[in-house]
């Protein structure tokens, strides 16, 4: 019987805010640990929790960009259960009155758009990190950091929408890019900053029913989050042939071994016991909230590229690439405008500018590049003073020295040489020093005539206008 496979994602998004979501214990990464935490995110009796604004306004922006409907009045909730790094013995969360519901994200496949329903997007604490696979950990024991306790989390759940992998992985690399557009999360997997579960069960094609579903965690990278969806469905596969029932449990992906070993048996919601935060009114949103919000928010990435292929002209590849990070496009955009080749500014951020944020390893921000300074250099480019590999060449020794481009060109006499009297006095030279290859193109060799343009470019130094040699050149030659 052919099988249909059925995916839903579970994706937290650790907010980019400065404390953390109940106390004003600082959120960052990284720190020596338990050095982040007081009274509240551990838990300690009498502690009450205050809800940070940020976070509100970052559920905002996630909502908009979503197309989801905000729910004017939201509720938090005690999830109940037992873990070492979970100090209170529960999570705050939200369940029967979440942010926002019932929305939508279309994104791109190799197979073409696609759009996947959003059943809720809520808000709710991190719990902290059981750490036992480090150097400094023994084999018997499992050391506790709660830094991260209370770190802001959204927690967006999809419909099960996905039928295949590749989708699943392609919606979780636009999700990166979209919170990162929105500044609320900066999607480092590896970091934990972006966490996917997924759900996969598996169906008689065409069935409307679905089949018993199972859980997927520890996936920290797009590539973990496809294998781990495809070795699902298959064992599921293997096990519906041989007629066995397949459990529902939640699974952990072993990415060395590329495998999903069995961690618990999965939980239904009614085993958390929740039931309203009592430490936290309810929540409300108004319009003016809302507004503000999406008065400040940015062009999305679909959109962007949408726009840089319809018109700005750029081939699709261009714009999939000047859009992935939203930092590269307002340098781009910068650029586009003192440029009047859009095509010329994109292929010089795509070729030179990425090649040196690579090589020095910096953001575009720390590029010793304004876009204000290329775009002085293309334009001597646009008007035929410089040739591009001279061009290029001003590029890297301005990066290297602070000078700008234009004033270095300037300084070591660059600009290029059009001046058709002085251009024929270097092709004469040319072919005075090499009566041989002459004689043998005008026996016919006509290939000669790529050594002979060469040779005029080598001896102006790089500043010949080559289309104005080969003109010259080919006249010269004829007679």
């Amino acid at each position: 019987m052919p099988y249909e496979s059925v995916i839903g994602l579970e994706v937290h998004i650790q907010l980019s805010t400065a404390t953390k979501i109940f106390c004003n214990c600082p959120a960052q990464f990284g720190a020596q640990p338990n050095t982040q935490v007081c009274p509240v995110c551990m838990g300690l009796p009498g502690a009450l929790p205050v809800l940070n604004e940020k976070v509100i306004e970052f559920a905002i922006s996630l909502a908009l960009a979503s197309n989801c409907r905000i729910n004017p009045c939201f509720l938090f909730a005690r999830k109940n259960y037992f873990y070492p790094d979970l100090p209170k013995g529960y999570q705050i969360s939200q369940f029967d009155l979440p942010f926002c519901e019932q929305g939508h994200i279309g994104f791109e496949t190799a197979a073409g758009l696609f759009t996947v329903a959003i059943r809720r997007i809520h808000m709710e604490e991190d719990a902290g990190k059981s750490v036992h696979a480090e150097s400094y950990v023994a084999a018997d024991e499992t050391l506790i950091d709660l830094n991260r306790c209370g770190v802001p989390l959204l927690e967006l759940v999809t419909e099960p929408d996905f039928r295949q992998p590749e989708q699943a992985s392609a919606f979780l690399m636009y999700l990166r890019q979209l919170v990162r557009y929105l500044g609320i999360c900066d999607g480092n997997m590896e970091e934990g900053s972006l966490r996917c579960d997924a759900n996969v069960s598996l169906r008689p094609r065409g069935s409307a029913e679905l089949g018993t579903k199972t859980e997927l965690k520890n996936m920290n990278s797009f590539r973990h989050v496809e294998r781990a969806i495809a070795f699902e469905i298959e064992r599921q596969q293997n096990l519906l042939r041989r007629h066995e029932p397949v459990m529902q449990e939640t699974l952990l992906w072993d990415a060395a071994h590329q495998v999903a070993q069995p961690m618990r048996s999965k939980e239904y919601s009614h085993d958390y016991r929740y039931f309203p935060e009592p430490d936290l009114t309810p929540g409300r949103v108004t319009p003016g909230q809302i507004d503000k919000v999406r008065a400040r928010m940015p062009e999305l990435p679909l959109a962007k590229k949408t726009r840089y292929i319809e018109t700005l002209d750029l081939p699709a590849y261009d714009a999939a690439v000047l859009t992935d990070d939203i930092r590269i496009a307002e340098y781009f955009e910068t650029l586009c405008r003192h440029v009047e080749d859009k095509k010329l500014a994109s292929n010089w951020v795509m070729g030179e500018v990425l090649r040196a944020l690579k090589e020095q390893d910096v953001e575009i921000d720390q590029l010793k590049m304004t876009p204000e300074s290329l775009a002085g250099l293309l334009q001597q480019v646009e008007k035929g003073a410089i040739s591009h590999t001279l061009a290029k060449k001003v590029f890297a020794e301005s990066l290297a020295t602070g000078t700008d481009p234009v004033v270095l060109m300037q300084q070591q006499g660059l600009s290029q040489v059009t001046d058709e009297s002085a251009l024929t006095d270097i092709i004469q030279d040319v072919l005075k020093q090499h009566p041989a290859e002459l004689a043998d193109y005008r026996a016919g060799k006509e290939k000669l005539f790529g050594f002979f343009v060469g040779q005029v470019m080598r001896a102006s130094g790089g500043r010949a206008d080559a289309k104005k040699v080969s003109e010259l050149l080919r006249t010269r030659l004829s007679k």
